[in-house]
């Protein structure tokens, strides 16, 4: 069985799409995966299944909506899919320590994406470049290097022009997920 990390976007923030990892897990586990972890309230939750990526995904995203009653991006990731992009991050530890100095906070984030966007909209996300920031597209993640707050880039606040559902995470919690679902491998 394929280890799966299902990503959420936009759950439990701000008071809105409030969904408990309890109840989470438990609408995986009814759908019929197996061994459902959950981690952390911005939801993530780790699974196996045989499944195929894309109609994994409609059907997760379904039954959220018929569950707990709104509409939620998920993204999902295998535990090599996750690997990789650990294993690929473009940015090297001096770089991720000297912005995580001048950070007010978590500095390195990824943008993970259902599918790989065009070269032209990839083009047009290079204009809200700027010298505090940093980012590098490989394949279906957008790597984010911030040198100053996430919540004032322009670039982070303009992702959604490469028009590909996405959802973000720091690199804490993609690293935790990683061990997790190492973990989910014995």
């Amino acid at each position: 069985m394929t280890i799966y990390i299902a990503l959420l976007r936009g759950i439990n923030v701000g008071g809105k799409n409030i969904i408990k990892m309890v109840d989470l897990k438990q609408m995986f586990e009814a759908m019929g995966f197996c061994e459902v972890k959950t981690y952390i309230q911005s939801g993530n939750v780790l699974f196996k299944s045989n499944e195929d990526e894309e109609l994994l995904r409609k059907k997760i995203e379904h039954e959220i909506e018929v569950t707990f009653g709104f509409s939620v991006i998920v993204i999902l990731r295998t535990a090599a899919e996750l690997e990789q992009i650990i294993e690929n991050c473009p940015f090297s530890e001096d770089a991720i320590l000297e912005a995580e100095l001048s950070s007010e906070g978590e500095s390195l984030y990824i943008s993970l994406l259902t599918h790989t966007p065009s070269q032209e909209k990839i083009e047009y996300l290079g204009s809200y470049k700027s010298e505090k920031e940093e980012y590098q597209i490989k394949g279906r993640e957008v790597f984010l290097l911030f040198r100053h707050s996430i919540r004032k880039s322009k670039l982070a606040n303009n992702l959604h022009k490469l028009d590909v559902p996405a959802t973000m995470r720091n690199w804490k919690t993609i690293n935790k997920l990683a061990m997790l679902a190492k973990a989910m491998e014995s």
